[in-house]
């Protein structure tokens, strides 16, 4: 089908950044699958296509380098060798590799470790705080437990921590629309950096293997004789970092500003804690953290009534299509305890999230305690939004927490 009109919606645009979902449903009433000019790409905004998108095979992560190449080494190769831009059998035989190091139980391993985290980064909120004072959630626990999980996950020893959400923020800002060549200078400066900082963990973990994540994929081997490259090792740690803790670091900021504008259904879920499970899928679907999520065509494939040609791009927009009236009662409700939740914040298919489950352990974690080790809870400021539009988070997350006594389990 030839392009047909552009689709009235600028990403860039400040008003579409800080609340996307109107943008989307006026667009998705006019067709689920809109070709956009100035993108040069289809975007899905219904469920249905977007999820039949994520699925199809003829639709496929085709990765090509940034050019010019040399500008963008370190970039290009922590892509190339990411088994999110991988399609079958390379994608088999790396997915196969990686789940056979998580199934060794790394991550129920580190779940009393991250839940006793969790409590401890809220007990010193609340101290700092002291029901009057307001402290930003963001820098005090959304940011820090994730990147301590993933470090731990990997045994990055703790005095090189605070290097890791730094590198990740650069780099993944390069996957922003109307990116500046500071931003890219930066992001392929940190991946330089990070990449040599992997390729040295990697060296020592031969030498002196432990229990941690790195040591196992180091040491890897398969039934069929095949080991990861270390090029491949060193790309499977920086994609864990940058998309597991990115994914978890705003879910928890969303999730928390939902909650505090819904006070409702705060309330809801302290007096009934068994809803935590359906709440955290609420929170991924309602303000999803990732946005935007690209294939290109390996030949001519029909999607919601459009021909996306052979070499075409399309993007489901997780976001929109996370709240399809099709799919989703009153999808702009926020809904704690809703139990029909087919949401596809973590993908589907093959590319489906390898990390989910551990996630899920780290959200769990961090709003348990959240609800457990506070009285009051309530919002101590005006949030700031991130300028992103594909990651979509918070800067700034200011709230004021109380505690009449000191919890139990101290």
């Amino acid at each position: 089908m030839t392009p047909a009109a552009a689709v009235p919606l600028d990403l860039t645009d400040p008003a579409v950044v800080a609340d996307p979902y109107p943008a989307f449903a006026r667009a998705r009433a006019v067709a689920p699958v809109q070709w956009h000019e100035g993108m040069g790409l289809w975007l899905a905004f219904g469920h249905a296509e977007a999820n039949a998108m994520l699925r199809d095979r003829r639709l496929g992560r085709i990765w090509r380098d940034k050019e010019p190449a040399e500008r963008f080494e370190s970039f290009n190769l922590i892509h190339r060798n990411a088994i999110l831009e991988m399609e079958p059998p390379e994608h088999t035989r790396l997915r196969r590799l990686i789940s056979s190091a998580f199934a060794r139980g790394h991550v129920e391993r580190l779940r009393p470790w991250v839940e006793d985290l969790a409590r401890t980064l809220v007990d010193e909120l609340v101290e700092r705080s002291g029901g009057s004072e307001a402290v930003d959630l963001l820098a005090g626990m959304a940011e820090q437990l994730p990147v301590a999980v993933i470090a731990e996950l990997l045994g990055v020893p703790e005095a090189d921590r605070p290097l890791l959400r730094p590198w990740s923020n650069a780099i993944v800002k390069m996957y922003e629309y109307g990116r500046t060549a500071e931003t890219e200078a930066s992001a392929e400066r940190a991946a330089g950096e990070f990449v040599a900082y992997l390729r040295g963990l990697a060296a020592e973990r031969r030498t002196n293997p432990g229990e941690d994540l790195v040591s196992h994929l180091v040491g890897l081997r398969d039934a069929a004789g095949d080991a990861l490259t270390e090029d491949e090792l060193v790309t499977t740690c920086i994609l864990l970092l940058n998309a597991g803790h990115e994914a978890t670091v705003n879910v928890s900021g969303n999730g928390t500003l939902a909650l505090l504008r819904h006070p409702g259904q705060l309330q809801r879920l302290r007096e009934d804690r068994g809803l935590l499970p359906t709440a955290i899928e609420e929170f991924m679907r309602y303000d999803s953290p990732l946005q935007l999520f690209e294939r290109t065509a390996t030949e001519d494939v029909e999607i919601g009534g459009v021909t996306v040609e052979r070499g075409q791009k399309i993007a489901a927009l997780l976001g929109a299509a996370n709240r399809d009236p099709a799919v989703f009662a009153e999808p702009d409700s926020f809904d704690v305890g809703r139990a029909d939740n087919p949401h596809i914040t973590f993908g589907a298919g093959v590319h489906f999230c390898i990390g989910a489950p551990l996630a899920r352990v780290e959200l769990q974690a961090t709003f348990g305690a959240l609800l457990d080790r506070t009285t009051t809870f309530e919002l101590g400021g005006a949030p700031e939004r991130r300028p992103e539009f594909v990651i979509r988070g918070l800067r700034t997350l200011p709230v004021v927490l109380g505690r009449a006594t000191a919890p139990s389990g101290s």
